[in-house]
């Protein structure tokens, strides 16, 4: 799956430039020219990196930046702003700025940033589990190797369970993690184990009277 990248800025041009500089580098870049735009579409899909200006005909991009990362507080963002003062920068930088660059700047040095950040988030979100491979970032599951289809339960389940190899886990504790509450319908555990098994990944024993354990 592509990374997902959010331009916030008004100048064509400029916007213009970064979309096709970062799609060829084979990512998936949107790009808005005022707040209300992005602020909407941030409401439908998360974006893995957002890139924002600060002065907009609508607002300022660092109240953009706030929402952000209110919503989600991983989003990289980065500030492209022609506020290029020490307090301008160190000001986006307080306000939760991950990184900062100041106009006019060279889209090859913004492509090298973003790439440097997806390879380490790649890297910290890669987890790795016998024959299982799960990415956190992008929710993408193989099986050695060929990828798996899982709904957003199934995927949160499975990734429960290696995190927690060898344990036995009560039907009480993977119903309060995965699905946010202490006692409830087990069918519908035991349903999602079942599609689990369904799709390949046996790893998963059933401990009667108690709950499941998952072997490496």
């Amino acid at each position: 799956m592509k990374a997902i990248i959010y331009v916030l800025e008004d100048d064509k041009s400029i916007s213009g430039l970064i979309k096709v500089a970062l799609e060829l580098n084979g990512l998936t870049v949107k790009a808005f020219p005022a707040c209300k735009e992005f602020t909407e579409a941030l409401g439908e899909e998360r974006p893995d990196i957002a890139l924002l200006d600060i002065m907009l005909p609508d607002g300022s991009g660092l109240d953009v930046l706030k929402t952000i990362k209110s919503r989600y507080p991983d989003v990289w963002c980065i500030v492209l702003s022609a506020l290029g003062k020490e307090e301008d920068k160190v000001n986006g930088l307080n306000m939760g700025a991950d990184d900062y660059l100041t106009k006019p700047f060279s889209v090859l040095e913004l492509t090298a940033r973003i790439n440097s950040v997806l390879r380490r988030r790649t890297r910290k979100s890669l987890i790795v589990c016998g024959d299982i491979a799960m990415n956190e970032e992008t929710m993408e599951v193989t099986l050695k190797g060929k990828p798996l289809s899982l709904n957003r339960k199934e995927y949160e389940l499975l990734r429960f369970f290696v995190k927690n190899p060898g344990k036995v886990l009560t039907r009480d504790v993977l119903l309060t993690e995965v699905w946010g509450y202490e006692s409830g319908e087990t069918r519908t555990l035991d349903n999602h184990i079942a599609r689990l098994r369904k799709q390949g990944i046996d790893n998963v024993e059933t401990v009667f009277g108690v709950g499941y354990k998952f072997t490496v």
